[in-house]
C-alpha cells in the first residue's frame, strides 16, 4: 500500500478527542514535523492530557500496523498536503472537507483535471427508470466522461454497470475497502477496478453503531458531490413520500436527497430526470418534482440539455478557477 509519512500524520492526529475534519483543515496543511502537530494538539484541542512526541509516534505505529493489514484490499492512502491528494469541486465548509482518502484503483479519475458526472438515486427503480437511466449515462460515457456513484443497489448499480460497458466508473463508499458495502456488489466493485475505475473510502474500521453507519453514509453522498462536475438524480422518493402516497411499513431511502442538498451547498450543477407526461403520478419521482419545484437552477434532463450539460462542464471548470472556488489555501 502507497502512503506518505504526511498522510500517517494526518489519521494518526485525526484519532485525538475533539479533532475532526474541521481542526485539522485549520491548523494543518501538511507536511508539518510530529513536533509541530503535537504541540498544536496541545494547545488547541480538548485533550486533557498533554502528549508527547513519543505517544504520537506510538499511535502513528498502531495506525501503521491497523492500515496494513488490509493492503490487498486497497492501494493506496493520501491525505491533505500530498501532492497527488485529489482537489475537489464546489465551496465547502472545513467540517465536510475531505482530509484523507483509501483508494483502490486510478486515483486520477476524481482529480479536479478529470471530467466527472455523479448518476444517483434509489434502491428499487421499475424497469422504465432503469432503461432511461441506462440512456443518459451511455450518452455521457460516449463523451469520455467518468461516471460517479455510490455502489447501492438501484440506480448506482445501474449507473456503475452502464458506465462500464465502454467507460470508466468510480465507486465511494460507506465502508473500509476491505467490507465491501453491499457485500452483494463486492463482484461489481472488483469489476470496477478490474476495468480501470476506482473505489474510493475515508474509512479503514468498520462502524461501531447504527447510528455510526447513517454518519458514514451521509458521509458518503456528500463525496459523491464533492468529486463531481455535475450531478443527476435520476429518480428518488421525498422525504415525505410515505405519508404523501400511503406507502406506510417501506424503507424509502432518502441518501439521493441527501447527495442532492450537498451538491446545492457547494454550488455543484444539478439535472434530474423527469418527464411530466410519464412521472407525474409516480412516487419514485418526488424528490424530482420537489427539486424542480424549488429551485430554478436545477436543469430537467432532455437529449439537448444533456448535451448542453456535457458541453458546459469545462466552461464551469474554467469559471471556478477564476473564482478561486477551489481550496488553493491548500493546493495553490
Amino acid at each position: 500500500m502507497k502512503y506518505t509519512d504526511n498522510a500517517i500524520n494526518i489519521i494518526t492526529t485525526k484519532t485525538y478527542k475533539g479533532i475532526g475534519r474541521a481542526w485539522i483543515v485549520k491548523y494543518l496543511k501538511g507536511n508539518e514535523s510530529v513536533d509541530k502537530i503535537v504541540s498544536l494538539i496541545n494547545n488547541n484541542s480538548k485533550q486533557e492530557e498533554l502528549i508527547t512526541v513519543d505517544d504520537f509516534e506510538f499511535n502513528k505505529n498502531q495506525t501503521i500496523n491497523q492500515i496494513e493489514i488490509f493492503e490487498d484490499s486497497c492501494d493506496g492512502l493520501v491525505a491533505i498536503g500530498d501532492r497527488n491528494f485529489p482537489k475537489y469541486r464546489g465551496n465547502v465548509k472545513e467540517s465536510e472537507r475531505p482530509i484523507f482518502l483509501f483508494y483502490k484503483g486510478d486515483l486520477s479519475l476524481i482529480d479536479f483535471d478529470n471530467n466527472n458526472v455523479t448518476v444517483i438515486g434509489l434502491l428499487n427503480p421499475d424497469e422504465r427508470i432503469e432503461s432511461r437511466e441506462q440512456k443518459i449515462v451511455s450518452e455521457i460515457v460516449k463523451k469520455g466522461i467518468t461516471i460517479v456513484s455510490g455502489l447501492a443497489f438501484g440506480c448506482d448499480s445501474i449507473a456503475h454497470k452502464q458506465a462500464l460497458i465502454g467507460g470508466k466508473t468510480v465507486a465511494f463508499l460507506p465502508s473500509p475497502l476491505y467490507k465491501i458495502m453491499p457485500a452483494k456488489n463486492k463482484s461489481l466493485a472488483f469489476e470496477i477496478v478490474q476495468e480501470g475505475g476506482l473505489l474510493v473510502s475515508e474509512y479503514f474500521d468498520e462502524h461501531k453503531s447504527g447510528m455510526d453507519l447513517s454518519s458514514r453514509y451521509k458521509d458518503r453522498d456528500r463525496l459523491q458531490a464533492l468529486y463531481c462536475d455535475t450531478i443527476i438524480l435520476a429518480a428518488s422518493y421525498a422525504q415525505d413520500t410515505a405519508e404523501r402516497w400511503k406507502l406506510f411499513g417501506q424503507k424509502l431511502d432518502s441518501g439521493a436527497r441527501l447527495a442532492m442538498g450537498f451538491a446545492k451547498d457547494y454550488n455543484i450543477p444539478r439535472a434530474v430526470m423527469y418527464d411530466q407526461n410519464l412521472d407525474a403520478n409516480n412516487p419514485m419521482f418526488d424528490l424530482n418534482r420537489e427539486l424542480i419545484n424549488a429551485d430554478k437552477s436545477v436543469t430537467t434532463l432532455t437529449q439537448k440539455s444533456l448535451e448542453d450539460i456535457i458541453d458546459n462542464i469545462d466552461l464551469n471548470k474554467e469559471k471556478a478557477i477564476r473564482q478561486n472556488n477551489f481550496q488553493t489555501e491548500l493546493f495553490g
